[in-house]
């Protein structure tokens, strides 16, 4: 669906109101809905001022004192702050709002756009990829072929935030490729760049590894840098979980700054991070290799999620000779006792080689959350020692059971990481924020597995922990990073600041209650304090209930065809 019309419908609307004040101070001008006297953050990171918001459609049409002026919908936010949404940089709602477009765990938060992609994303599909999706993705069969025909199924089902995705760096890698550890030939290559040309042009906001997974891992750093080069094209952006986080995050690190700068491209940093206790000390020199390579010019950000664990899947024990191939070959290997033998051997050696996250922390460090399995539910927020010692298996024997017979990587959290950098992190002023996390409501068949709390509590724990409470930055500096510099890095329009003639996503707040309330051992409470959310001008908050409603809309990156 263009956003052209809507474009030069608001622009009239802001060109009526112009000429009414400019020929009579009689005239009052009426809005859809009018937001009073609250205090106003436009996302820039200045300063708040107090002032009136006018939202008239899906546009903000008026900012400033608006006395001489009604609306249908009149919101007393006298005390309360008034902010851009939020944009997730890393959200994995993918299928979880084709079941459930409510996306109740992200709206409570204030987020407003869903940005997908990270490694793999929902399109280009090969018909081969259609008949193995189910595997993969929650038993889903897509009913998509591009990238861009996923973004508008959303759309046009209903979903109430906006979405916007990447293109999977995976993605055009299993297209071509498949799943096997090999190198493309130079037309193979060539056919993966057009793959992320289409993607582009469909409106994707750039290209995404995600390297410690497979067939990700395969992928060398000059292939990475052809499809950057392809995104750059028109003018997306680079981002990456890098290919390690732990002991050797500096190479990982190195690996990022070289394909932004031969590809000229802008470059973020997935959920930074040092996942690897011996290595913890060492995160105030990725902070300073990292200022470097911006002083040298090269556009490098990064997101972060404020908690001091990960969450990921069990396949992050286990080198990726083992994962080559599939779910199917993974789970065929497992079951070869002398493969069982040497692959555990492996699980328990910190290499130099590959992120095992097992050997890193151990297996009380590792909470099982997730399973497809019926049968394996009720494992769900223990430990892998915990379910170890109840099979009277070792653990790393317990891991291969565990995704042999969930037929899944099964979803993991990871106790690894350090509250000190969660905070060094969090103040560096180039982080936006994510939640890495599904869209999920506190309800019914959710309640079964377990989850990061990230889930439900990201942008308020922001706000309320580390804003109001620790005070490690201001509330002005904050919403910039949670609406503003993720927007300008992603080369988004009239997204991200409260500015007439921008979309009206747009939040009303009590900064001094909100607060995540999710914890580690109960992660299924939604965070309090947000009191309005508006996507597109309609209400899916309001006075702290959601509404049901799905204005949400495809938010499309700088190469979208539809621009021209």
């Amino acid at each position: 669906m263009s956003q052209i019309p809507k474009l030069l419908n608001a622009t009239l609307i802001i060109f009526g109101l112009a000429i009414s004040s400019a020929c009579s101070t009689e005239t009052k001008h009426h809005f859809d809905t009018l937001i009073r006297g609250g205090t106003l953050y436009d996302g820039s990171g200045n300063p708040p001022f107090i002032g009136d918001l006018g939202i008239t459609e899906d546009r903000i049409v008026a900012v400033g004192n608006l006395d001489n002026t009604t609306a249908d919908n009149v919101i007393d936010a006298h005390g309360k702050a008034v902010s851009p949404g939020f944009i997730n940089m890393i959200g994995w709602g993918v299928t979880s709002l084709i079941t459930d477009g409510r996306g109740l765990s992200d709206i409570t938060q204030g987020i407003t756009l869903e940005v997908f992609g990270e490694g793999n994303s929902m399109g280009p599909l090969s018909p081969n990829m259609k008949t193995e999706f189910p595997k993969y993705w929650d038993e889903i069969q897509p009913q998509w072929t591009s990238l861009g025909e996923y973004l508008e199924f959303l759309e046009t089902k209903g979903v109430a935030p906006n979405v916007a995705s990447f293109i999977g760096a995976t993605t055009p890698r299993i297209h071509v490729l498949g799943q096997d550890d090999v190198d493309p030939t130079p037309k193979q290559l060539q056919q993966m760049q057009e793959l992320v040309r289409e993607a582009m042009r469909e409106g994707a906001v750039g290209v995404a590894s995600s390297l410690i997974y497979t067939p990700a891992s395969f992928a060398e750093t000059a292939e990475l840098i052809a499809l950057a080069k392809a995104a750059a094209e028109y003018d997306g952006i680079y981002a990456s979980h890098l290919r390690n986080e732990g002991k050797q995050i500096f190479s990982a690190l190195d690996e990022l700054i070289t394909i932004a700068r031969e590809a000229k491209i802008p470059a973020e940093i997935y959920h930074i991070k040092i996942a690897h206790p011996p290595s913890w000390g060492r995160f105030d020199e990725v902070l300073a290799r990292i200022e470097a390579a911006r002083s040298e010019g090269l556009k490098i950000t990064a997101d972060m999620y404020p908690y001091p664990a990960g969450s990921t899947g069990l396949d992050a024990v286990m080198p990726a000779w083992v994962k080559a191939g599939g779910i199917d070959a993974w789970i065929a290997r497992m079951q070869d006792p002398a493969i069982r033998q040497t692959l555990a051997q492996q699980m328990r050696e910190d290499s130099d080689d590959w992120d095992n996250r097992l050997a890193s922390g151990g297996a009380d460090t590792v909470m099982l959350v997730e399973f497809r399995n019926p049968q394996l539910k009720h494992l769900a927020g223990k430990t892998l020692a915990e379910v170890a010692i109840m099979r009277n298996q070792s653990p790393e024997e317990t891991a291969m059971d565990l995704v042999i017979e969930d037929r899944t990587r099964v979803g993991a959290m990871y106790f690894n990481q350090s509250e000190a950098v969660v905070q060094k992190a969090i103040q560096q002023p180039w982080v936006s924020f994510c939640t890495d996390a599904v869209t999920v409501a506190a309800e019914g068949d959710a309640l079964l597995n377990h989850r990061h709390p990230r889930t439900y509590g990201t942008f308020p724990r922001v706000l309320g922990h580390y804003v109001r409470q620790l005070k490690l930055l201001t509330l002005e500096q904050a919403i910039h990073r949670a609406s503003g510099l993720p927007a300008t890095n992603l080369s988004l329009r009239d997204r991200g600041f409260l500015r007439e003639g921008y979309f009206a996503d747009v939040l009303v707040f009590d900064p001094n209650t909100i607060i995540d309330q999710a914890t580690f051992q109960q992660p299924h409470q939604y965070a309090v304090g947000m009191e309005q959310v508006f996507i597109n001008g309609a209400a899916v908050i309001a006075d702290s209930e959601p509404t049901g409603a799905t204005p949400g809309r495809v938010v499309r990156g700088p190469g979208w065809t539809g621009w021209q």
